[in-house]
């Protein structure tokens, strides 16, 4: 179950399925393991729909506010469940330097680039191939120039639930031309069930000593301020009951997992694994859900000091992010 034993097979897939790259009839599929654990994935935007997990009562939840049917997953405004991209998070200025060139992507928040610009990832139809009765493999192509950034770049995400009540993701993309890239599904989780409650009783733990502090527009000042002494100290976990809308510099301890979420009245603890450096916790919205998006840090094509987002070609991006479910 943990990120190193985990082998990140996207990229194969995508090589031996050729069939993976055909129009399906289908929009909608469903993945489901052993448990009685389903997952529900659209075409449109590569969107979770709806994960249902069991609580302490022996029911299951569903615990993403996802779209009800595929229509809504066309037309959402409000990054629901969706892989969102090439770049997650925020650019500031829509610009990057890279080999000498400076590269204008299209802006859609103020004068920023958000979650990959007006036609994200998010706005686009994705391939969806089922594998097995708990896996499918969802890809796109996003063109060279697509929302101004360089380079063809072929992206694959393989989907699994196992019967560990883990819904695993595992990204893999290859470029043509040097581009910059951060993949994530924009995760929005509510552990009483979509619709059911607030999420200002979760009770949250992030393994984070530090965080990227903002701008008034959200974009990182290029510090990273320890959160011991401060409102983002989530290390011993505390009730969700801030508005975050920050990235944590997670620890990435070998075996530890990234954050724990719980909520008591449903027994549901969600544990997130993941190879990436930082977390984005947007909590504004409690009666919808909190955001836990797994990420590189926002704006990093414009700090050198953070970890790098470069992917050139003959180089495969390969991550793996697990959202591992219990009962206590």
């Amino acid at each position: 179950m943990r990120i190193g034993k985990i082998f990140c097979a996207a990229a194969v897939f995508a090589l031996l399925l050729p069939g993976c790259r055909k129009a399906a009839e289908e929009n909608v599929f469903t993945i489901r393991n052993e448990n009685g654990m389903t997952a529900t994935f659209c075409t449109a935007g590569g969107r979770l729909m709806r994960l249902e997990v069991p609580a302490k009562d022996g029911s299951l939840r569903n615990v993403v506010w996802g779209c009800p049917d595929a229509a809504a997953c066309v037309a959402d405004k409000d990054y629901r469940q969706c892989i969102v991209g090439r770049y997650g998070n925020r650019i500031a200025g829509g610009r990057f330097d890279l080999d000498g060139f400076t590269y204008q992507l299209s802006v859609n928040e103020g004068e920023n680039h958000l979650h990959g610009g007006k036609a994200g990832f998010d706005k686009k139809t994705w391939t969806l191939q089922p594998l097995s009765d708990c896996s499918l493999l969802m890809t796109y192509l996003s063109p060279d120039g697509e929302e101004g950034y360089p380079g063809n770049l072929d992206l694959s995400v393989l989907c699994t639930l196992t019967d560990r009540n883990e819904l695993v993701l595992q990204y893999a993309a290859v470029t043509d031309a040097p581009t910059v890239l951060n993949p994530t599904l924009h995760a929005w989780f509510n552990l009483h069930g979509d619709g059911k409650g607030l999420t200002t009783s979760h009770i949250l733990k992030i393994n984070a000593d530090g965080y990227t502090p903002v701008d008034a527009q959200l974009i990182p000042t290029g510090e990273i301020a320890p959160v011991g002494g401060t409102a983002f100290d989530f290390r011993d976990g505390k009730p969700l009951t801030t508005e975050f809308d920050h990235n944590f510099v997670l620890r990435g301890a070998p075996g530890e997992p990234a954050l724990e979420l719980y909520e008591p009245s449903t027994g549901i603890l969600l544990k997130v694994y993941t190879e990436q450096p930082g977390l984005q916790l947007y909590s504004g919205r409690p009666d919808c859900g909190v955001v836990l998006e797994t990420q590189h840090f926002p704006d990093s094509p414009n700090h050198p000091a953070f970890p790098p987002t470069v992917l050139r070609p003959g180089e495969t991006y390969v991550q793996n992010t697990i959202y591992h479910f219990e009962t206590l």
